[in-house]
């Protein structure tokens, strides 16, 4: 996925997104250096060159992963998932939840490293602190060690690395697919897809209201939290999903991706319209009651016009999901004149 894992985020509030990867094109290598013609491939991400054998035992980890590897159709070349159990909502509402079935989930928790030995897996799909991390000693250089190559989901990069790939949401989900599709040689299907989704933006933008006189709905993230709510700043993939379809995140100046804020700066923004994450364990309707009988929260318009639009998990980490999450937020949008 591409937010903090869920216990994290759970206990701070829940759930991690944007960026340009600079010459992302894939170069194949030449039969000389390569173990067969065809056999390697070379994509950059994070800034960084890799090179890859086509993977044959791949993991992914996650909505964002297993979403990204299954609508290019290669739940065949996968060894397995792992995803917090509390994402299961998300699979049952998943385009792709005959895919989950059929490919073995190898954990409910987090990714680590003795999952990824134990499966004997060539190739891993994560986030970078969310997925990827070196406090639980999981990382791409520690992979490497033991044989095993990892790719890192673009959203993360602004906060890997050099940081120097800093591109939106969108354009980071396309350019994932984009790299998979070389990475496992299936590169008419991803062009076929980023097509598709880019076309469904272009059609959504359509819809908008005309701006002559009203700016964008401005729209609030609620992941969770009492003390503090988790939100969305410009990096997570809800600030493209609410550009899309018409509305302005009220936190997409903030340079983080999923992040805590307080609640005076909710108020402060007057959101006409909240955003609610729904996954297990924190069902929407009960964070909507929550919403509403916070005194605080009495003068916000969208609390005031009883404006909530439930949002599940699979649709606001990075994935292909993001587009059908953006249409439906902007038919609910249209629907309340915004």
């Amino acid at each position: 996925m591409t937010r903090p894992p869920f216990p994290r985020a759970l206990a701070a509030g829940v759930l991690a997104t944007g960026l340009l990867l600079t010459g992302c094109g894939a170069e194949v290598e030449s039969a000389a250096d390569s173990k067969s013609a065809g056999d390697t491939v070379t994509v950059s991400n994070c800034g960084k060159d890799v090179t890859y054998t086509r993977p044959e035992r791949a993991i992914a980890y996650d909505v964002s992963g297993a979403e990204k590897m299954f609508a290019l159709g290669l739940a065949d070349r996968m060894r397995g998932y792992v995803m917090n159990k509390l994402g299961d909502p998300s699979i049952k509402g998943s385009p792709w939840r005959e895919k989950y079935a059929e490919v073995d989930r190898l954990g409910s928790e987090r990714i680590t490293r003795e999952i990824v030995v134990d499966a004997k897996a060539d190739w891993v799909l994560a986030g970078w602190n969310s997925g990827f991390s070196e406090e639980r000693g999981i990382t791409p250089a520690l992979l490497d060690k033991v044989g095993v190559d990892s790719y890192l989901h673009t959203e993360t990069c602004w906060d890997y690395g050099n940081k120097s790939v800093d591109v939106s949401p969108l354009q980071a989900l396309y350019t994932d697919l984009d790299n998979l599709g070389k990475i496992f040689g299936v590169e008419q299907r991803a062009d076929e897809l980023v097509g598709d989704l880019k076309g469904r933006v272009a059609a959504l933008k359509k819809t908008w209201p005309d701006r002559a006189d009203r700016d964008p709905a401005k729209v609030f993230v609620y992941d969770s939290g009492t003390d503090q709510p988790f939100t969305a700043g410009r990096h997570a993939a809800p600030d493209d999903i609410i550009t899309a379809a018409g509305g302005t995140n009220v936190f997409g100046d903030l340079d983080k991706g999923w992040t805590t804020v307080g609640w005076e700066p909710v108020i402060k923004a007057k959101p006409e319209v909240i955003v609610i994450v729904d996954y297990a364990d924190q069902p929407a309707k009960e964070k909507i009651a929550y919403l509403k009988k916070l005194p605080a929260l009495r003068s916000v318009p969208a609390v005031k016009n009883n404006r909530f639009h439930v949002m599940s998990y699979g649709d606001v980490v990075s994935g292909p999901r993001n587009v059908a999450g953006a249409e439906d937020l902007g038919r609910y949008l249209r629907s309340v004149g915004r």
